[in-house]
């Protein structure tokens, strides 16, 4: 099987983009990464990535970024209330440019999602099924990393902190979700139209989270539910903006309904293993008890 010619990827000087150009590298893929200046994209031209200016707020980049570009994969920007028009110009300049797959990277069941930020991907799947271009959409589950960047200040106060109660998370480490996306981006049988949902094979609520915490540790790690206000009252207590606490406390809340878990396992089936458990995950990142 012969690897697509060029692969575009946007955004890819960022935490997920860097890991897909990764992973099509190594499968022989010729890469272009898309990012904002020439200083951004060193570190990927020396892994052997071709780089391009492909900047979402300057859509006058993208013409050029996407001359020649067989497949497309379209990050999603991080500037949320601006993201629909960004992604717009990207694929109007790909559909322009005669690309022939567009991967874009959306949020667990966009369609249908109640998260505040389940909004913007829902609209730009749509701005997808009018442009024309084939394409796949690739729903990202929640990341693993999200709860790994707690485990200090919860080893240090002894307390995860949640308005989750027990709503579990079908979270999935970035790696994977980029090795994905490489596998279908890689292969020239990988079929436009199709709707991946892509979660970890395993879920885990709070409680379970703070055990495993606890019983890695050696210490006693609790579990504090706090009210959706009060939690993103701690939040931004912790230094992180308002509307992005709210935004985080809301998902929280909405999970107790299921929001974050999904049991299709359509991310262990495209790279052909089960993904990697929180508990596994947290063996690498907390020191055993002395």
């Amino acid at each position: 099987m012969t690897a697509p010619a060029r692969v575009l990827v946007t955004g890819a000087n960022g935490q997920l983009g860097q890991l897909v150009v990764a992973q099509l590298l190594s499968r022989g893929v010729h890469v272009i990464a898309g990012v904002r200046s020439a200083e951004k994209g060193a570190d990927l031209a020396a892994m052997g990535a071709e780089v391009r200016i492909a900047d979402y707020s300057r859509p006058e980049t993208l013409a050029t970024a996407l001359a020649g570009v067989d497949r497309l994969v379209l990050i999603s920007g991080n500037e949320v209330g601006q993201r629909v028009g960004q992604h717009s110009a990207v694929i109007e300049a790909a559909k322009a440019a005669g690309v022939r797959l567009i991967a874009y990277t959306s949020i667990l069941r966009a369609a249908t999602s109640p998260l505040p930020l389940a909004v913007e991907h829902k609209a730009t799947e749509e701005v997808l099924a009018q442009s024309g271009v084939p394409h796949i959409v690739l729903r990202n589950g929640w990341y693993s990393e999200n709860y790994l960047a707690g485990v200090g200040p919860a080893l240090e106060h002894g307390a995860v902190l949640t308005c989750a109660g027990d709503g579990r998370f079908s979270a999935a480490p970035r790696a994977e979700l980029a090795e994905a996306t490489a596998v279908l981006l890689a292969a020239e049988d990988t079929a436009a139209g199709r709707i991946y949902e892509l979660a970890g094979s395993t879920s885990f609520s709070m409680p379970e989270f703070a055990r495993h915490l606890s019983a890695l540790s050696g210490k006693d790690i609790a579990c504090v539910n706090l009210r959706e206000a009060d939690y993103a009252a701690a939040l931004t207590g912790a230094g992180l903006p308002e509307a992005f606490a709210q935004m985080l406390a809301r998902t929280d809340t909405l999970a107790q309904d299921g929001a974050l878990e999904d049991n299709g396992r359509d991310l262990e089936k495209i790279i052909g293993r089960p993904t990697s458990p929180i508990e596994a995950l947290l063996k690498g990142v907390v020191a055993p008890p002395a």
